[in-house]
């Protein structure tokens, strides 16, 4: 008994001196400013261990990991993998400035490769930004440690999306950047700003949010489907399919983000007939209407044995209701929660974000 109660009392302490800050990202349909509201609606519910599923940036894994939980992150993109890598599985390890000269610099020594220079060229960004991204896309893969290798490519991530109008690579849009026009949105100053500043600083803000919670998490790169473990709580916030019937696709928004992590088989990922080459692939059963109802419930059945805890959007397909019913097929109790007055990102249509907890 005392040695448990000295366990969690260093553990309290270390999560007191480690309070660190989720790095800043304008990744759609991130959690980050509504992550005290998702902790306000769960805290009083016992758990020690947990399951985000389709963790995306890993806001909430993060948030979970402060608060002392055991923490598996989850997500089907590579890309999004290396963020729990680094942000949630990884306990002390940083980048050093050195290592960061490193990465950013031309090393006489190495052949350089220039798929993105010779394939995006007028879709994204600049000729010159191409071959920066190909000449540190390879020095990362130089590195010898993961989480090194997760921390460069959060910060590469994240400076591609600051980047990009609209911050998605949805289509062939590097005119927006340069064209004299009055704009509504994005911000020519960001978009001009060099790609080194952007890596630099987010590589400051990965390292600043590293720390350990005295917990073995871990990160994977999974089918949530796929998924094994027993976890005392499974968070779930699937792609979003609006009310219209329109998916929220992050494998088409983030195609080249996926293609930078996997860059030595990008060629072969790659549907060529695309004007903004993405990546070959059919869509998710989470935007597509016909599927997405019993792919919830093939869910909700998985981890049933798990408090369920539920993010969704009040204008969505299912309907709330419709999710309600199917959870309780499992759960003999479920609780709603409604976050008023928050704006999605690019979304123009009035919602709220909804919070169903499966007990």
């Amino acid at each position: 008994m005392r040695t448990n109660l000295a366990t969690n009392i260093s553990r309290q302490i270390a999560l007191i001196e480690n309070d660190r800050v989720f790095p800043s990202t304008r990744f759609q349909g991130s959690k980050l400013k509504i992550v005290d509201w998702i902790w306000d609606a769960i805290k009083d519910l016992k758990f020690d261990s947990c399951l985000d599923a389709f963790g995306g940036t890993g806001s909430v894994g993060y948030l979970l990991k402060k608060k002392g939980k055991k923490v598996a992150y989850n997500d089907i993109l590579k890309f999004n993998w290396y963020f729990g890598l680094a942000l949630i599985e990884n306990e002390s390890v940083r980048l050093s400035k050195n290592e960061v000269d490193f990465l950013t610099k031309k090393h006489g020594d190495v052949k350089y490769p220039t798929f993105i220079a010779d394939n995006f060229q007028d879709i994204y960004f600049t000729d010159d930004e191409n071959l920066w991204i190909d000449r540190v896309v390879t020095n990362i893969e130089l590195l010898d440690n993961i989480y090194k290798k997760a921390l460069s490519y959060f910060a590469l991530c994240q400076a591609c999306i600051i980047k990009r109008p609209f911050n998605l690579f949805h289509r062939k849009n590097l005119y927006i950047r340069f064209s004299d026009v009055e704009r509504n949105f994005g911000n020519k100053a960001t978009w001009d700003k060099p790609f080194e500043s952007y890596f630099r600083k987010f590589v400051e803000e990965a390292n600043q949010a590293v720390f350990s919670n005295g917990q073995q998490n871990t990160a994977l790169n999974l089918d949530a489907f796929s998924l094994d473990g027993k976890f005392d709580l499974v968070y779930i916030d699937t792609p979003y399919i609006s009310n219209r019937g329109v998916g929220v696709d992050y494998f088409s928004f983030y195609h080249f983000l996926e293609g930078l992590v996997n860059y030595h088989d990008w060629s072969e990922m790659i549907d060529f007939r695309s004007k903004h080459k993405r990546l070959k692939g059919n869509g998710s059963v989470w935007i597509d209407k016909k599927e997405i109802y019993y792919a919830f419930e093939r869910l909700f059945a998985k981890f049933r044995n798990s408090i369920l805890v539920v993010s969704y959007r009040s204008d969505g397909i299912p309907e709330i209701e419709e999710l309600k019913n199917i959870l309780k097929k499992y759960k003999p109790v479920v609780e709603e929660s409604r976050r008023k007055n928050y704006k999605y990102v690019l979304s123009h249509n009035e919602s709220e974000e909804v919070l169903l907890i499966g007990k």
